[in-house]
């Protein structure tokens, strides 16, 4: 049964996005003009360097409908926008990057779907602009997440999409300090309306993502909703155990019938020891992981520490 909403946030986390955040604002509001909602349009804002916060000031004080929270420091690209998730106010939340390679023409596709009853709404990338290599590896990179993941999760969905206000009070209960968001709306098991779409290159400004926060996600993903690799580390482990044993007791018989003959040389040893020893590194690796995932956990600290609210009487 379709509910009536009224009220809808989009947020916007941002980093260094000066050149973009002003575009953006302007496409949300064409995109809302005609939906019969009030808005607000909230930017999180990760300590930019570049005036991204004036500009964000200066919108704000320009557009009523406009809010923003500016964080102490950089707290990464995983803590920031979940905090803003939580804090964002409204009946739904949508949620979209600053670079506009999330488009903001598909928010009247999610809210049909939030008015049909849909408390989550995912929009799912079927093609890309972008390289064609990056957009294979992290289509790859899914299938292997959805594969390994005890839960089923929505390939090649980056968190773009609309979160009804229930989902978000569930995901502020689990009290998760370091969360991976589109697998945790999976877990709670919410039937997750998909809005296709080929994502555009990115016009203005380069990417923030580098190789370790591209890998920082990847592992969060694994850790936060598999047991498999760790799983896999126990029976490759018992089986390289085994063929270590059945290779040492070969040789054992081999030199006891042709003990003249036979000479085992260094060779072998230096190989074996090599490759049991890069198992077992790879493996401690996975259990580090892991760990590290434990640890966040443990910590407790705060999401972000903000500096500064703007518009948000």
């Amino acid at each position: 049964m379709a509910v009536s909403h009224r009220t809808l946030t989009v947020l916007t986390p941002c980093f260094n996005e000066v050149a973009n955040v002003g575009v953006l604002a302007e496409r949300v509001a064409a995109a809302l003009a005609d939906q019969s909602v009030d808005y607000r349009h909230v930017f999180i804002d990760n300590a930019s360097t570049d005036g991204t916060g004036e500009a964000l000031r200066a919108l704000a004080a320009q557009d009523p409908r406009v809010a923003v929270i500016l964080n102490q420091r950089n707290f990464g690209h995983v803590r920031s926008p979940y905090h803003g998730l939580l804090e964002a106010p409204g009946d739904a939340v949508i949620v979209m990057a600053a670079d506009l390679q999330d488009p903001p023409e598909l928010i009247p596709e999610f809210l049909q779907k939030w008015r049909e009853g849909f408390r989550v709404v995912l929009g799912q990338k079927l093609n890309s602009e972008e390289s064609w290599l990056f957009f294979n590896l992290r289509r790859s990179y899914y299938k292997l997440v959805k594969r390994l993941a005890d839960v089923d999760l929505v390939e090649n969905a980056t968190g773009f999409g609309l979160y009804d206000r229930t989902v978000i009070e569930q995901l502020r209960a689990l009290d998760e300090p370091y969360p991976y968001v589109r697998g945790l709306v999976c877990e709670l098991g919410y039937p997750i309306a998909r809005v296709p779409y080929a994502q555009p290159q990115r016009k203005r400004g380069i990417t923030k993502n580098n190789f370790y926060t591209l890998y920082d996600v990847a592992m969060l993903g694994i850790t936060s909703h598999s047991k498999v690799p760790l799983r896999l580390a126990t029976m490759v482990g018992f089986g390289a155990s085994a063929l270590s044993f059945a290779v040492g007791f070969a040789y054992l018989v081999y030199k006891l019938i042709f003990w003249e003959r036979f000479a085992l040389g260094i060779a072998p040893v230096v190989i074996g020891l090599f490759f049991f020893a890069s198992v077992q590194l790879f493996f401690i690796g996975i259990l580090g992981e892991y760990l590290g995932s434990i640890h966040t956990k443990v910590t407790k600290r705060p999401l972000v520490i903000e500096k500064e609210r703007i518009g948000w009487e």
